[in-house]
């Protein structure tokens, strides 16, 4: 298994049903959801003040990390470098901007981790780089930082007001 969390060949990997997990199926859609949407909204605070920040971002398939990246020069990165604590929320509104009960969304909550010049570092960057081909040459600067998120759960949010938590499992 690497860095980034492939599965092992030959291995499949399914949630258990549990009271965090209350259906396999539900991995299932929030994979789905992460796959069609490029962008998160990253969620910090600092200085008892909330901030919110668009960022491309690039995930594990077994679904317990994400990854993003950031100018080391701007408050998103000095506000995660003061907390760890981080929430991400991707939906599908822009799929769906005259029906509210069709759009999904989840927030991811976890810890951010900046990743040092090392293969973590270089794996995760090259699967941002995959998804978000214009950011390549940002990627490679020595003024960029990777983030990546250990993810503790994920709040599944569909028709509107239909709230499920989700907890990712171990892999393989």
């Amino acid at each position: 298994m690497n860095i980034i969390d492939e599965p092992v060949p030959g291995i499949e990997w399914s949630p258990a049903p549990s009271v965090d997990n209350p259906s396999p199926e539900l991995g299932e859609r929030i994979g789905r959801l992460l796959a069609s949407q490029p962008f998160a909204v990253l969620c910090t605070q600092g200085g008892g003040q909330a901030y919110g920040a668009l960022v491309g971002f690039a995930y594990s398939p077994c679904l317990t990390a994400l990854a993003f990246s950031t100018p080391i020069t701007t408050r998103k990165y000095r506000l995660l470098e003061a907390s760890s604590q981080i929430a991400l929320v991707v939906d599908s509104r822009s799929r769906h901007p005259d029906d509210m009960m069709q759009v999904e969304a989840v927030t991811v909550t976890g810890r951010a981790m900046r990743l040092a010049e090392d293969q973590a570092r270089g794996e995760w960057a090259s699967q941002i780089g995959v998804r978000h081909a214009y950011l390549r040459d940002f990627l490679k600067a020595p003024t960029t930082a990777v983030f990546r998120v250990d993810v503790c759960r994920y709040f599944y949010v569909a028709r509107f007001q239909e709230v499920t938590q989700w907890v990712p499992g171990p892999t393989g």
